[in-house]
């Protein structure tokens, strides 16, 4: 008997050995499987941000709905975060997530389609190229041969283009199905590793899956950035008939190849899911009470689901901390948004770089020492066993010091560029013309030229000129990149000889202290980034600790609806609608509608930009302190609890 009881603890030991092993294989391919999706979705959505410039000049569309468009994605998700975070956690979450992610590869794939349907893109410009490669036709100096020409383009345009379909609706659709696709990754996928990973490695598997979502927008923005220096019509046009370069305002890149690439990547993270089990095999290492078997339960019916519903939110929305903690998020993410969406176009238009530029050295800066941190945040908290209290205390740490250090970029500024008849007069004097109803008779008023031409070039006194008309430039040389114009009316009222009143094709170069400022801006903002991301793996276990066990999901669903109604939807939108109000040239569309902006001031850009985030972080930051002052409170009544509990005890 004693040996068959031997034999039998044996064999139950191995049993459960066998189960651990199982558990720990299946687990760990399921933490791979969500690692890739992780990668392809936070490419996919960094790659968008990066082409943010590019959608509103091909699309010619102002800022509020660029940032329209990059809201789609959060209104797509929060039409089915609360319903798939709940009833998703109740039946097979790994398939539930790879039906998500194939239709966020759909959608993306979506986004690109309006590429193929449209026509070729047109810009207006002085340089028309015709058949002849090396023959450019001048149609818009200021001579009086060229005025009947240089008005036709824009005769009789409300006719021209007024049928047209708005096709950026195409790329707000697709934006919105990788919204809803995106619903199930996140909370299924923490609460599916939360159920069966071990308390002490839990936030370091969120950890590492973050660390890796980060890596995607290296990715990301690299892949954007070597789409944004390729001309939008790659292959289909002669690149010497392309007279403006990645630093114009008018610059297209091909935008649409980045989402063919991400959206192939996401329709193959998609496979794995449908080959993992919807339950894993028991680990001796979790309480039986804690996470029972699924294998073998039947999926609740949908009564059960409502009638279940109503008390579990009930219960979430009694809980004062929790609440404390979405409103922090709210806040928190509405300047994220902000952040995220907008940084590129603000460092484009503050420091004069190229969008190309621009979203290489984000994603070679910022993204690694962002990724770096969240790792670090996650080997801490398994190093360290934070609790609640402590990964409040820690958020609140780096949301303060990242406070601080952002405080510096007020001080990083440009000047705005030296625009004729825009920021600065056509002769030397103090007042500002109006391009439109104020130019000066003795330069350009006799040249016929149309108001709202954008067709830049750079004269020799170091001025910028909406167009050579606007310069009133007579004659021309060269072509291509080496057309030269000549004899400028307008830049000879600034005092210079007949011999040095010449412009060239393209704006005047910044200040050379701006491209130094540039990099140091950089720099900061990777540190400000590196700082704020140690507190990001004790933000997101904060939603799970500070509910009852068995909320966990809906706290996680309720967290991400509520941040992207109140902060990811609106937060693009309205920054946008702010963006425009600084805009002091507007392009125009061929069907004479407003097009996209050609030139901020950018000033007044930095103030609102700098000045709304600060208030943000400000509010976020008074928010979480509060919560933490209500844990820790919490806390010691949990303590005396369990001392009274422990004096009480009769003694034996």
């Amino acid at each position: 008997m004693e040996g068959s009881t031997n034999g039998m603890e044996y064999s139950g030991r191995n049993q459960k050995t066998s189960q651990n092993k199982c558990c720990s294989t299946s687990l760990k391919m399921f933490i791979g499987a969500l690692a890739f999706c992780y990668f392809s979705k936070s490419l996919t959505g960094s790659y968008t941000k990066s082409t943010i410039t590019q959608i509103e000049r091909r699309f010619e569309i102002p800022s509020s709905t660029v940032g329209f468009i990059d809201g789609s994605f959060e209104m797509g998700n929060m039409l089915v975060i609360t319903l798939v975070s709940y009833v998703g956690a109740k039946f097979h979450r790994p398939k539930i997530i790879g039906a998500g992610v194939l239709l966020m590869g759909i959608g993306t794939l979506l986004m690109a389609s309006p590429h193929f349907i449209m026509g070729r893109y047109k810009y207006g410009t002085a340089a028309t190229h015709t058949n002849d490669a090396g023959n450019f036709t001048v149609i818009s100096t200021c001579s009086s041969d060229s005025q009947e020409t240089l008005q036709q383009p824009y005769s009789g345009c409300q006719k021209e283009e007024a049928e047209s379909s708005p096709f950026w609706v195409i790329v707000l659709l697709g934006n919105a199905m990788r919204g809803i696709g995106e619903a199930s990754i996140v909370p299924l996928g923490m609460s599916f590793i939360d159920d069966y990973a071990r308390p002490e490695n839990s936030a370091f598997y969120i950890g590492c899956l973050n660390t890796i979502g980060v890596i995607g927008p290296i990715v990301g923005f690299s892949l954007g950035s070597l789409c944004a220096n390729l001309y939008v019509d790659i292959g289909l046009v002669n690149q010497e008939s392309v007279t403006i370069t990645p630093q114009d305002s008018r610059w297209v890149g091909a935008w649409w190849l980045g989402y063919v690439v991400s959206g192939l990547l996401t329709l193959l993270a998609a496979f794995p899911f449908g080959f993992l089990p919807r339950a894993l095999p028991e680990n001796s290492q979790i309480s039986e009470l804690d996470h029972p078997s699924e294998q073998h339960k039947n999926p609740p019916s949908i009564m059960e689901i409502v009638k279940d519903f109503a008390p579990s939110f009930k219960r979430l929305l009694a809980n004062k901390i929790y609440i404390l903690y979405l409103a922090h998020s709210i806040v928190a993410f509405n300047d994220f948004a902000i952040g995220i969406t907008y940084t590129p176009k603000y460092l484009e238009q503050q420091f004069g770089q190229s969008a190309s530029k621009t979203n290489f050295l984000i994603g070679i800066t910022s993204i690694p020492t962002f990724a770096l941190g969240i790792f670090l945040s996650g080997l801490m908290m398994k190093r360290f066993k934070w609790g609640l209290l402590a990964s409040a205390r820690v958020n609140l740490y780096t949301g303060v010091t990242t406070l601080f250090l952002t405080i510096t970029f007020f001080a990083l500024s440009c000047k705005n560029l030296d625009v004729a008849g825009v920021t600065a007069p056509y002769q030397r004097s103090t007042e500002v013309q109006d391009i439109i109803s104020d130019v000066l008779p003795s330069c350009n008023a006799d040249c016929g030229c149309p108001d709202l031409q954008w067709d830049p070039v750079c004269g020799e006194n170091g001025v910028t000129y909406i167009s050579p008309c606007h310069a009133g430039c007579n004659s021309t040389k060269g072509a291509g990149w080496n057309m030269t114009f000549h004899d400028c009316g307008c830049i000879q009222s600034w005092g210079l000889s007949i011999g040095n009143s010449s412009a060239v094709l393209g704006q005047c170069s910044r200040d050379p202290n701006c491209n130094r400022f540039f990099y140091i801006y950089l720099g900061l903002q990777s540190l400000a980034f590196f700082v704020y991301s140690l507190g990001t793996v004790p933000f997101l276990t904060m939603s799970m600790r500070i509910v009852d066990p068995e909320l966990k999901s809906l706290s996680v669903g309720m967290l991400l609806l509520a941040v992207k109604v109140l902060g990811g939807i609106p937060a693009p939108i309205y920054f946008g609608a702010l963006i425009d109000s600084t805009c002091l040239k507007w392009g125009l569309k061929k069907s004479c509608g407003r097009g996209a902006c050609r030139i901020y001031d950018i000033e007044t850009f930095r103030f609102l930009f700098q000045g709304l985030t600060m208030c943000l972080r400000v509010l976020a930051s008074s928010l979480l302190w509060i919560a933490t002052i209500k844990i820790k409170r919490e806390f010691r009544n949990d303590k005396q609890m369990s001392k009274d509990i422990k004096l009480q005890q009769p003694m034996l």
